[in-house]
């Protein structure tokens, strides 16, 4: 990520990030697969093996949709009693509904953050240089 020209103009790395694009240029392919990234792009040859999101997105993905299905179920709960078998049948699905489709725009927008900011790995600088 040694460019000189971060992004080209009217582009939001963030935004495209989340659709899925190159967050340099907005047109190039982010994801080879559903989460794997491509190792550059295909029209600006930004390379995007510094762009790492980590665990970031699935951190964000597992908070929400947990908010959500854990708060739905003891609704469900504490207003009808189903037995459990109803909850399995109602919040598995519920859960892989919400989160596969999240985890991709998130890990997209992670990385496009990341170009934004120009997130870069951590250095320990040395202190006993003599300049």
């Amino acid at each position: 990520m040694t460019d000189d020209n971060p992004s080209h103009p009217g582009i939001d790395p963030a935004r495209s990030g989340a659709l899925g694009r190159c967050p340099r240029c907005g047109r190039g392919r982010l994801f080879a697969g559903f989460l794997r990234l491509e190792a550059s792009c295909d029209r600006c040859d930004l390379d995007f093996r510094p762009l790492d999101s980590a665990d970031g997105p699935a951190f964000f993905v597992m908070t929400i949709v947990g908010f959500v299905v854990v708060g739905l179920a003891l609704y469900t709960e504490v207003v009808y009693s189903p037995p459990i078998w109803v909850h399995l049948l109602l919040w598995l699905p519920l859960t892989f509904i919400l989160a596969l489709p999240l985890m991709r725009v998130a890990k997209g927008l992670m990385v496009g953050l990341q170009f934004r900011s120009k997130a870069a790995e951590g250095r320990l600088a040395s202190h006993d240089r003599t300049d």
